[in-house]
């Protein structure tokens, strides 16, 4: 009678297709963190080890010349500072106008408002290289060249925020506008009492955006600022790169010092960063 039991149970077959997701996200994450190893493994080598060929992977004698000696090639802190600086001001501009631009379209009514969305959404559609001249010519005729300004001014608004921001604020049910207007709020209390606590994975989603759009820039820091104490850590780590002879080593350090914060930064904003980009379907 056991045996019987036995057989008509059904037995488990092996859990093939788990074991091939799990061997493909493992795999994935090797393929992420493969940079930053050799990144690592890279900066604590000496200069002829980084250029030798075939290139070893694991350094002889692990050194830390390319972390001590970089403040002596740089103003590395100094670079740091002015990253994190204009950094915190693009992120706060956009997500106060954005957020303004994006609940302006999509709760109110106005004369022009879906030409005038479509002409923000235009912008999108042009390459960014093309802004350059215009941006810089604008830049100098306020005569802010060399200035942390030039930096972060031209980067306070972004049509992709504004875009990003109408799509979470037409989300929200008309009404809880509809109560609060009833309860006397006009657009100004609606806005930030009710409408920004709602959506805060969008607005999340945009800072992290933002962040790591600031934090990278690399041509018009350059365009708009020659002195290394005006330089933020992309466009001064260039410096390195010389036209015979590449400090690799020093390069290599000072790039995984700048990773770091922006790490930092998703790891403690992971869940709502994932939420608001599922929210809106944005890839």
């Amino acid at each position: 009678m056991e045996n019987r039991l036995n057989l008509s149970r059904p037995r488990k077959r092996p859990e093939y297709g788990k074991a091939a997701v799990y061997a493909i996200l493992v795999l994935g994450c090797a393929i992420t963190l493969a940079p930053f190893l050799w990144m690592f493994l890279t900066s604590m080598k000496t200069q002829v080890e980084a250029v030798s060929i075939p290139p070893s992977i694991l350094p002889r004698n692990w050194r830390l010349d390319a972390y001590t000696t970089l403040p002596e090639k740089l103003p590395f802190f100094r670079m740091y500072w002015n990253t994190i600086l204009t950094s915190l001001i693009i992120v706060a501009g956009q997500l106060l106008f954005c957020s303004l631009a994006g609940y302006a379209f999509a709760r109110i009514h106005f004369p022009g408002r879906g030409f005038l969305f479509v002409l923000c959404l235009s912008v999108l559609m042009i390459p960014s290289s093309f802004l350059i001249l215009p941006q810089y010519l604008i830049i100098q005729k306020m005569g802010l060249l060399n200035t942390l300004t030039a930096i972060y001014l031209p980067n306070l608004f972004s049509a992709f925020g504004t875009f990003l921001m109408r799509q979470f604020f037409m989300s929200i049910p008309l009404e809880l506008e509809d109560a609060a207007r009833i309860d006397g709020c006009g657009h100004g209390r609606t806005y930030a009492r009710i409408m920004l606590p709602l959506i805060k994975p969008g607005l999340v989603s945009l800072g992290v955006l933002t962040l790591r759009f600031a934090w990278n820039s690399l041509m018009w820091p350059m365009i708009v600022n020659t002195e290394k104490s005006k330089m933020t850590l992309s466009a001064g780590l260039s410096y390195l790169q010389g036209q015979y002879i590449t400090d690799y080593p020093s390069i290599m350090a000072g790039a995984l010092l700048a990773t770091i914060p922006l790490i930092i930064v998703y790891a403690i904003f992971q869940r709502q960063f994932i939420e608001g980009i599922a929210l809106t379907g944005i890839k």
